[in-house]
């Protein structure tokens, strides 16, 4: 069976989609292929972001925000959204979900932790539906 191939997106790839690829990367390891992308890619990520996946135990420091393109999409089985509205491309076929989710830019860490919480139940079942054990 081919692994799944998941993109998450979100408008500065700097936070939101960031921490969910680091949370799907850790908990599905290799079952699925990670992606994430922005239609807007800032410079860099979000460092409370950054800081609030570390107290989880994962390390996203080293991912660097990426322009998301249409091969990406296409690629993708499974394309989750979070905030980028009509600036993500749509493919007929694929698996769409919207995760509306608060946007951690300009936050301090309670209201980020939250959010960061959300993301890890939100990707748990993900992981039940496209790769369980």
């Amino acid at each position: 069976m081919t692994r799944p191939t998941v993109l998450f997106v979100c408008v500065h790839n700097a936070g939101r989609s960031q921490m969910a690829a680091g949370y799907l990367t850790a908990l599905a390891g290799d079952r699925v292929d990670v992606r994430s992308a922005g239609s807007m890619p800032g410079n860099q990520l979000n460092p409370v972001a950054v800081a609030a996946m570390a107290e989880e135990g994962i390390d996203i420091s080293a991912a660097q925000p990426r322009l998301l393109d249409d091969a990406s999409v296409q690629e993708a089985d499974v394309v989750i959204t979070m905030g980028c509205g009509d600036a993500c491309p749509y493919y007929p076929g694929k698996r769409y979900e919207d995760w509306e989710l608060d946007d951690p830019a300009g936050q301090p860490i309670e209201p980020v932790r939250g959010i960061r919480d959300d993301i890890r139940r939100r990707v748990e079942t993900l992981i039940a539906e496209i790769a369980p054990e």
